[in-house]
């Protein structure tokens, strides 16, 4: 298996530190405010992928975190007149509704900053007398210049980021390029430490999550491409000074996503929240549209391309009606094979996807030459392959019928009226029926079998 590392720029075959087991770190959300669509093509990406690993026999253990301390955390309880508490078990609790509508699967430990602030404080002691980081009259900061390699990870130069950074900006740091660790005598949130009341910066804390959960050295750190710098760097710089190892082996980032090809913001008013989206369009229609694209790609969001995933994924559903599969038992066949290929060359989900629909396209031409036997075991294996992506979770005419004021036995029942109709020869009462039927949404098909029908 390839992946690609940020760290070293190319894709790299893929070894676990542990035979089959996989330690995987991905940064989550900040919890103070509804999570939106872009949040949904990151986390469904990592979805994904620890979907696909786990498929292939790995032993995966998925770390998500929680940033519950903030500074935006706590602009925004002032702001909706709430503890930052209050504000944080609100948001938590709409961004689990949230991935539990995506059909996420849940992460198997979800740390918390404010779980983990003796393990912060910890790091901090350790880095100081090391001497990579200092107490200055308002905060305590990491010495960037103390860390040889910084700039690893996002390729920048210390001393070109030092050449162009104003000395005046903050007097209290020793350099431009420090960051800090602890925020000292802050309001909202606030706990005690050797350098007085304060709270943690955001950086230390997925430091201390992440090893807390996962050891010194991981297999896989992942998050938005967002957070290369300056997180995931100065993530890199104060973990490595502590424990002197490697931190993370695999650097995994995701592509950015646009509204309309345009940046997301509420100042432009294209900010769309996985709520808003779900409104609209069916979870598995999301996730296709989110999968569609490489991981690493950026994204356009748009109703077009929405409804374009749409008119997919019916292609798919389309070609399992009438057909009787048992998703979980099939036949291996040369699909698998492109399938495997493809996901296990950097997660390629856009030909993943393209094996699937040549399946589907199979199937059709199968059920047209009246071959059950060879269409139902192909549709066993489309439906396993799919759900390995989180796709075809349902039944088709569950899919079909979603949406529609009319049950399946309503539907059956018009049929079987319509077939009494044209027995008798009274087509005006047989077109009438299939009338009805297209007012609410279905579409009757007659064929040799009998008839079939569909969601318009």
């Amino acid at each position: 298996m390839k992946i690609f590392n940020t760290l070293s720029g190319k894709k790299e075959n893929f070894v676990p530190i542990e035979d089959n087991k996989i330690k995987m770190y991905v940064c989550g959300m900040t919890v103070y405010d509804d999570t939106h669509i872009g949040h949904a093509r990151t986390f469904l990406s990592f979805d994904l992928i620890v979907r696909y690993l786990r498929s292939i026999n790995y032993e995966v253990n998925y770390i998500r975190n929680i940033t519950d301390v903030d500074d935006k955390i706590i602009s925004r309880a002032e702001e909706l007149r709430m503890t930052p508490k209050e504000l944080t078990e609100k948001y938590i609790d709409s961004m689990n509704d949230d991935f539990q509508s995506l059909g996420m699967i849940e992460p198997d430990s979800e740390p918390r900053a404010t779980d983990n602030i003796d393990s912060i404080i910890s790091l901090i002691e350790i880095l100081i007398q090391k001497g990579h980081a200092y107490e200055g009259d308002s905060d305590v900061y990491f010495s960037a210049e103390s860390f040889n390699s910084y700039g690893k990870l996002s390729r920048r130069n210390l001393e070109d980021m030092l050449a162009g950074a104003r000395v005046d900006i903050d007097t209290d740091k020793k350099n431009p390029a420090d960051f800090v660790l602890w925020k000292k005598n802050t309001d909202g949130m606030k706990w005690d430490s050797p350098w007085g009341e304060g709270r943690p910066g955001w950086h230390i804390e997925c430091s201390a999550m992440s090893m807390d959960a996962l050891g010194e050295t991981f297999d896989i750190h992942g998050g938005g491409s967002d957070l290369k710098f300056p997180h995931h760097e100065n993530e890199i710089a104060q973990s490595e000074c502590v424990t002197g190892k490697e931190f993370a082996k695999l650097w995994m980032h995701t592509g950015s996503l646009r509204i309309d090809q345009e940046k997301m913001s509420k100042s432009l008013k294209n900010f769309v929240t996985i709520k808003d989206a779900l409104e609209k369009h069916s979870p598995e229609v999301l996730r296709l549209f989110l999968i569609s694209s490489h991981y690493r790609s950026p994204l356009n969001y748009s109703e077009g391309a929405l409804e374009e995933a749409k008119n997919s994924l019916d292609r798919l559903y389309n070609s399992l009606q009438d057909l009787i599969y048992e998703p979980k038992e099939y036949i291996q066949t040369e699909y698998s094979d492109k399938f495997h290929k493809a996901m296990q060359d950097d997660f390629n989900t856009p030909s993943a996807l393209s094996v699937l629909f040549e399946m589907a396209r199979q199937i059709n031409t199968l059920k047209k030459e009246n071959n059950t036997e060879e269409s139902s075991t192909l549709a066993k294996e489309l439906v396993t392959l799919s759900g390995i992506l989180g796709l075809l979770q349902d039944n088709p005419v569950n899919h079909f019928t979603q949406g529609i004021d009319i049950s399946e036995e309503e539907i059956e029942s018009y049929i079987v009226k319509r077939n009494q109709a044209r027995d008798q020869k009274d087509f005006d009462l047989s077109d009438k029926i299939r009338d009805e039927l297209l007012e609410k949404g279905i579409i009757l098909e007659d064929k040799e079998s009998g008839t079939t029908w569909k969601k318009s």
